[in-house]
């Protein structure tokens, strides 16, 4: 088992893209329907694997390119240490104050390394200036305990 940390940061509108962020129904519409359905549901399945949009379940980073890959860790605590370095990094344009508070991001990194050892998946999100989202997720892989069926994205 190893663990994947997975950063996006961009505009609040497109990260509410919720189209985009979660894969498309394992069913096509079903044909006569109304072809704005079927077109749609088109582009979902053609640009979910691709798109660097969050997904809403955190496992399916997995099937996001290789490259949304910023590091590949064996143990949880160092994955977790990566995630305090980007909270600490990041801290300073949270919007707000409460937290901000270091006393909090860092049991936000230790809850992160304990759910990690149990072979959970990690996802953050905070609102930023501008109006932006930071999102950080650690997802544990080979295999993952809620998509299991995923392969490893770097094998």
């Amino acid at each position: 088992m190893h663990h994947h940390g997975y950063l996006w940061t961009g505009p609040k509108d497109r990260f509410d893209h919720e189209a985009l962020r979660r894969p498309p129904h394992p069913e096509p519409p079903p044909a006569g329907g109304r072809p704005e359905l079927t077109q749609r549901y088109r582009e979902v399945a053609a640009e979910f694997p691709t798109v660097d949009l969050p997904p809403l379940e955190t496992a399916y980073w997995l099937i996001k390119p290789p490259s949304f890959v910023r590091a590949t860790w064996e143990e949880a605590k160092e994955a977790a240490s990566w995630l305090g370095e980007q909270l600490a990094e990041n801290a300073f344009r949270f919007a707000s104050e409460a937290e901000r508070d270091a006393t909090r991001l860092a049991r936000l990194v230790n809850s992160a390394a304990e759910r990690l050892e149990s072979g959970a998946d990690v996802s953050l999100g905070f609102y930023l200036e501008r109006p932006s989202y930071l999102s950080l997720a650690l997802v544990t892989c080979s295999p993952n305990r809620s998509k299991h069926e995923i392969p490893c994205p770097v094998a």
